[in-house]
């Protein structure tokens, strides 16, 4: 399943999707997590040293490699630099699966090893000096939602996304890629607004959202986010020493983890499995291919010089039971 992980910036989602991930682990289910946010903490907040999480390879500067894999034997995309971030797979396309091994893990994942097992991570990547002055957040993410139109995940298998903070995903298709999207809001006015301009944005493309209260310390937090939040806040998370001790660098088993928190985790991921049972490949597709036309129209038709509907294949549906086209050059 595709979960993602929203809010303003400040609000734990970062802290909230590492825990997320560890619990995941613990359970030794195949996980693949992304931080794709500019200011990247994920790998950290995973127990990376701070160097290691800097040195990770970023998903943008390896975007033609992405987009040579990704392409495939495709006749309707005639070369890799007419993709686009919203290009979608077709016919002849190559998909990736959680875990498999592929050039596109190869270059840019790296392994995190947690109790249980590990995971792999991918990371958006900072800004480089050459992007300064030049370059937005969006330019930088295109790699992150090339390769969720071309991820397929079945049950027991999650693709974990640290999104960037507030409502910059909607400048994009990309906050409709995901199964399950968790706002992290702390019980302030500015912890809300968040939650209901995500909202409104989301309200017409059928997206699953429900609210995580965090910081939440006394009853008046409680009854504020409820107030505010009604029937979509589902759970929340107080003060954690845990969670501080992680965040000084020392290392706690997950066991230890406040049980009130254990507990809040745990009912996270059984809203994850609820959102797997409403899954729609056919109305997901739909989704990719919409934003895909709006930004052919937009900028894609004239920054590429093609017409870059032509891509959209009207007979492929992406779903679980999509062969994974294998080049024979490549089986050895």
């Amino acid at each position: 399943m595709k979960i993602a992980f929203v809010g303003k910036g400040g609000s734990g989602k970062t802290t909230l999707s590492a825990l997320f991930i560890r619990g995941l682990a613990a359970q030794d289910l195949p996980v693949l997590a992304v931080d794709a946010d500019i200011n990247q903490h994920l790998g950290v907040a995973l127990g990376m040293e701070e160097g290691d999480a800097a040195a990770l390879p970023a998903l943008g500067a390896k975007l033609p490699l992405i987009k040579d894999y990704l392409r495939g034997g495709n006749p309707r995309i005639t070369s890799a630099e007419a993709m686009i971030k919203t290009t979608p797979p077709g016919a002849g396309s190559r998909l990736l699966r959680i875990t498999e091994a592929n050039p596109v893990y190869d270059a840019c994942a790296r392994s995190v090893l947690l109790e249980g097992g590990s995971v792999r991570l991918l990371a958006t990547g900072p800004f480089t000096e050459s992007d300064l002055g030049v370059a937005c957040y969006h330019s930088k993410v295109g790699a992150v939602e090339l390769c969720l139109n071309h991820l397929v995940d079945g049950r027991d298998e999650f693709v974990v996304v640290d999104m960037t903070a507030g409502s910059d995903s909607f400048a994009s298709g990309m906050f409709t890629r995901f199964d399950m999207t968790f706002l992290v809001a702390e019980p302030t006015r500015k912890g809300v607004a968040v939650y209901r301009q995500y909202k409104e944005y989301a309200r017409d493309y059928d997206v699953t959202l429900r609210v995580v209260g965090n910081k939440v310390q006394t009853k008046d937090d409680l009854s504020f986010l409820r107030e505010e939040v009604g029937e979509d806040l589902m759970v929340t998370f107080g003060h954690s020493d845990w969670v501080r001790s992680m965040e000084k660098g020392r290392q706690r088993p997950l066991v230890e983890l406040e049980s009130a928190n254990q507990e809040a985790i745990r009912a996270l991921r059984g809203a994850a499995d609820e959102a797997y049972a409403r899954r729609d490949w056919q109305r997901y597709t739909r989704q990719m291919v919409h934003f895909h036309l709006r930004n052919a129209e937009s900028w894609g038709n004239a920054r590429t010089g093609a017409d870059l509907a032509a891509q959209v294949d009207p007979d492929f549906v992406l779903t679980e039971r999509t062969p994974v086209r294998v080049d024979p050059a490549q089986v050895t």
